[in-house]
C-alpha cells in the first residue's frame, strides 16, 4: 500500500513543476515577448509622452480638474482614477448614496455652465472607474466653457470634437480626452481686442 502511493505521488509532483514551469514562468515570459516585439507600444501601456515625461495613457482615464480642460466622467475606483483601485461602485439604482453623488455630479455641471438634458457619463462613473473616453454629446455639452476660459471660438472647440470623435465597428463613437486635451492645448488664443 505505502509504494503505490509513493509510485503515485512521484509523478502527481513532477507534473505539478512541469505545468508550473512551463504555465507560470514559460507562457507568461513567452507572451511578453511577443507582445513586446509586435506591439510594444500597448504593451507598455500605451503612454503619451511630452518631451521626457509622461503625461498620461490612451487607455487609462485620468481627471482633468481645471475648467480649461474637457473634465472626464467621474470615477470610482478608490479615490478617483486610482489605477491601484480599478472597480466600479457596485450601488445598486436604489442606492441613496448613488443618487446623492450623482446629484451632487449634476449640480456641479450646472455650476460650470452646462445646460440642457445632461449626457449620462457626464454624472455616473464607468464599470472600470478608468474610463478614458466620454461621448461626443458629453464633450460637446462643455465646449461653451471651454471656448470662455481660453478665449477661443466655440466652433472651433467643435470642430476639436468632431475631429478627435472615434468609432469603431463594436460600441458607440467616443472621445479620447487626452487626445482631445492635447489637441486643444495646441490651439491658439483668439487675439484680444
Amino acid at each position: 500500500m505505502g509504494n503505490d502511493f509513493t509510485s503515485a505521488l512521484r509523478p502527481a509532483i513532477v507534473m505539478t513543476i512541469l505545468f508550473a514551469a512551463l504555465l507560470g514562468l514559460a507562457y507568461p515570459l513567452a507572451m511578453t515577448g511577443i507582445g513586446q516585439i509586435a506591439f510594444p507600444v500597448q504593451a507598455n501601456g500605451s503612454l503619451v509622452t511630452q518631451g521626457n515625461r509622461v503625461i498620461g495613457s490612451t487607455v487609462v482615464g485620468q481627471a482633468f480638474t481645471t475648467d480649461r480642460y474637457f473634465q472626464s466622467r467621474p470615477s470610482a475606483a478608490g479615490k478617483g482614477y486610482d489605477g491601484m483601485a480599478s472597480s466600479g461602485s457596485n450601488m445598486g439604482p436604489t442606492s441613496k448614496a448613488l443618487a446623492d453623488r450623482v446629484t451632487s455630479d449634476v449640480a456641479r455641471q450646472r455650476r460650470a455652465g452646462v445646460t440642457g438634458a445632461l449626457p449620462a457619463d457626464l454624472v455616473t462613473a464607468s464599470a472600470s472607474g478608468l474610463d478614458p473616453d466620454l461621448s461626443p454629446a458629453a464633450a460637446l455639452v462643455q465646449a461653451p466653457r471651454i471656448a470662455r476660459v481660453r478665449g477661443i471660438g466655440i466652433a472651433r472647440v467643435r470642430r476639436l470634437v468632431a475631429q478627435a470623435t472615434e468609432t469603431s465597428i463594436f460600441g458607440d463613437p467616443h472621445v479620447n480626452l487626452l487626445a482631445l486635451n492635447r489637441a486643444l492645448d495646441r490651439q491658439p488664443r483668439r487675439p484680444s481686442r
